[in-house]
């Protein structure tokens, strides 16, 4: 059933309507109020739906290239490497997702032989399912973490790159590494609002068998989505509860401004 405007609501002036549609629009990337041809999409809504969604194919089957990812002034500063997950090609990627979650023989004894153990901060970065997510958004986000971890007196580990990557294969780094926090910054599924997104997967001391409930996330980072340095921030305060309650996943709820505290099961004071 309906339900009946009050009689105290003022009519929405004809001049005023362009506004408001206006300002609904900016405020997501979803088609509303796109208008119709009959029952179809108006051909510039079909155009760009369509456009939309090739792009989100293209970033499914795209491969990172690290060197075109990160210059060289990035790469060197970073000292970036590339490993890869058990799956051997994109397609093998894509119709077995148990590969993308563990690391390759090869990858596990570079891994060892090149990054530091029990770093307080572990970041390493996965192609995941948008590569063209990663080339865009996290080149410029390493120097946020950095700096924030440096400022916190946090070590920061040493990144590297995996190829063909899934979430679960944070179990192996933090089994090889045995960081406090290990962050994996993960090319996001496309949608039809953006096809370069990525997101922060974490977690307290990972290990195999850990699963979704003892992980945390920052999602949707991107231009249109939550911005490079919101992100930044909202990381390194997950990593800092984690390291003092010593845990993350369902027991530990990310605190942003404006809600009320999450009532959680731990040992915060």
């Amino acid at each position: 059933m309906g339900r009946d405007i009050p009689r105290d609501v003022p009519a929405l002036s004809p001049e005023r309507l362009p506004d408001l549609l206006r300002a609904i629009r900016d405020r997501t990337p979803a088609r509303i109020v796109v208008g119709r041809a009959g029952p179809s999409y108006r051909t510039a809504t079909q155009l760009a739906l369509r456009a939309d969604h090739a792009a989100a194919m293209d970033a499914v089957r795209a491969e990172i290239d690290l060197e075109a990812a990160f210059d060289a002034t990035a790469r060197g500063r970073w000292g970036l490497f590339e490993v890869r997950s058990q799956a051997a090609t994109k397609a093998e990627y894509l119709m077995r997702p148990d590969r993308g979650r563990r690391l390759s023989d090869a990858a596990m004894t570079e891994i060892r032989e090149r990054c530091p153990r029990q770093a307080d901060l572990q970041v390493a970065i996965g192609d995941g399912l948008s590569a063209l997510g990663v080339a865009r958004q996290v080149p410029n986000m390493l120097p946020l973490l950095e700096q924030g971890a440096r400022a916190r007196g946090w070590s920061f580990g040493q990144l590297f790159v995996i190829r063909y990557c899934r979430v679960g294969i944070l179990n192996d780094i933090g089994e090889l590494l045995d960081a406090a926090v290990v962050v994996l910054l993960i090319g996001e599924r496309p949608g039809l609002a953006s096809a370069e997104s990525v997101s922060a997967y974490m977690a307290y001391r990972p290990r195999p068998g850990h699963n979704d409930a003892q992980r945390n996330l920052v999602s949707n980072i991107h231009a249109r989505g939550v911005p490079l340095q919101r992100a930044a921030e909202r990381i390194l305060a997950l990593a800092d509860r984690m390291r003092r309650l010593e845990n993350s996943g369902v027991l530990l709820k990310e605190e942003l401004p404006g809600l009320e505290p999450p009532g959680e099961l731990s040992r915060d004071p």
